[in-house]
């Protein structure tokens, strides 16, 4: 299985409807494994990261008033890729860019008060 990252609104109502998707791979969050080797393991937690931990044991669901604060968890995890890349034994340039599409789509999220859904 695949980890995917997507952007949605909320309707008013209540329901959430996701935005068009971008071009095929920019949805791409990690493997599955990635939850505990990567978004949830210790080196996450131990930067004081609160958002990307809850990947471990459920899918991550960003609210519209929490993405500014997920957008500087991003930026804090964006400074460490090596030392996480090195503790998860994926490559770097694969935490890089799983990384780079999460921030796109809470950048997405923020231009439209919409959240973020990691699954």
């Amino acid at each position: 299985m695949t980890l995917l990252v997507h952007t949605y609104v909320r309707g008013r109502s209540g329901e959430d409807h996701f935005l068009e998707d971008p071009e095929h791979g920019l949805t791409l969050a990690g493997f599955e494994s990635s939850r505990t080797k990567l978004w949830g393991a210790p080196p996450v937690r131990e930067l004081g990261a609160r958002f990307f931990p809850e990947l471990a044991t459920a899918n991550l669901c960003v609210d519209p008033e929490d993405v500014p604060a997920f957008l500087a968890e991003c930026e804090l995890l964006r400074d460490h890729i090596a030392e996480l890349a090195a503790h998860s034994g994926y490559a770097d340039d694969y935490v890089a860019a799983r990384l780079a599409n999460i921030t796109a789509a809470a950048e997405r999220a923020q231009d439209v008060d919409g959240g973020v859904i990691v699954w």
